[in-house]
């Protein structure tokens, strides 16, 4: 059975893996200036960060419409997928699982919809496994079994260099509190079963990062990892070249989607790992 696997552009996937699986990935939407922008495809990461300090008031974030959607699935089902698996931002984070989900019902069991329950390459380490797992032929149910034992393993944890943007944009109630003297310290989240934890703070960066290192030696045996940022990527590969491990699949760094950017802010600092 050819089975294809679609995701959107939050997972985070480099695009060399993304060719390398042949995955379809949707772009989530950017609204920046009164302009609609679609992920990946009308501005680079880069430009992005560079640019998000110079405007008055933060760009917001959209799903894509479930038109888009349906129109990728009709695609990949006129080409030859006899199924698809299309995987998700946590639906507690973002609608975009939910309009995946309202697009799909037009194809009935051909189209599966997964909520990942997490976000970045926390979500792409779960649609690569899929695709690996298609590839070898696995069936649905196995492949289905396969992303939710990957998911049970992975963790998110992130440094925020400020909590400014996240506190603007709403999505965390715990920002609200003590606000003005968590402004100068550098906090410390995990992304877990699509809620935002709050897992304490540092007082300097540099203590963060070595909190950050050790948090990852103390997780045990690693079968993948990413360094995760926003636009900090001279910390995040020197943070890498750091760490002594030994893994299967060679660390990834990867410069995070203006999409959670512009929630978490520059300079955030973080890594997704799959858990042995």
């Amino acid at each position: 059975m050819k089975i294809a696997i679609v995701t959107d552009s939050t997972a985070d996937i480099p695009p060399d893996l993304v060719e390398q699986h042949h995955i379809e990935v949707v772009p989530a939407i950017i609204v920046m200036e009164g302009k609609s922008i679609q992920d990946g495809k009308d501005i680079s990461r880069h430009e992005f960060y560079e640019k998000m300090p110079t405007l008055e008031t933060l760009p917001t974030t959209a799903t894509p419409s479930s038109g888009t959607f349906h129109s990728v699935y009709e695609r990949l089902i006129q080409g030859g997928a006899q199924a698809i698996l299309s995987l998700h931002v946590a639906s507690r984070l973002s609608g975009i699982y939910n309009t995946a989900k309202l697009a799909g019902k037009a194809f009935g069991e051909r189209v599966h919809v997964f909520d990942s329950g997490s976000i970045s390459m926390g979500l792409g380490f779960q649609v690569i496994a899929a695709a690996e797992a298609a590839a070898q032929g696995l069936s649905l149910e196995k492949i289905s079994q396969h992303i939710r034992t990957i998911r049970k393993k992975i963790r998110v944890i992130a440094m925020l260099d400020t909590l400014e943007n996240i506190r603007r944009s709403g999505r965390v109630s715990w920002t609200t509190a003590r606000i003005g003297s968590l402004l100068r310290i550098k906090p410390f989240m995990e992304i877990l079963d699509g809620n935002v934890l709050n897992l304490g703070q540092a007082r300097t960066r540099r203590k963060g990062i070595e909190h950050l290192k050790n948090i990852i030696y103390e997780l045990g045996g690693l079968e993948r990892l990413a360094i995760i940022h926003s636009n900090a990527e001279a910390d995040a590969r020197q943070m890498l070249a750091d760490l002594k491990l030994d893994l299967p699949d060679a660390p990834r760094v990867v410069n995070v989607t203006p999409v959670i950017g512009t929630h978490v802010g520059p300079n955030g600092l973080g890594f997704a790992a799959v858990l042995k």
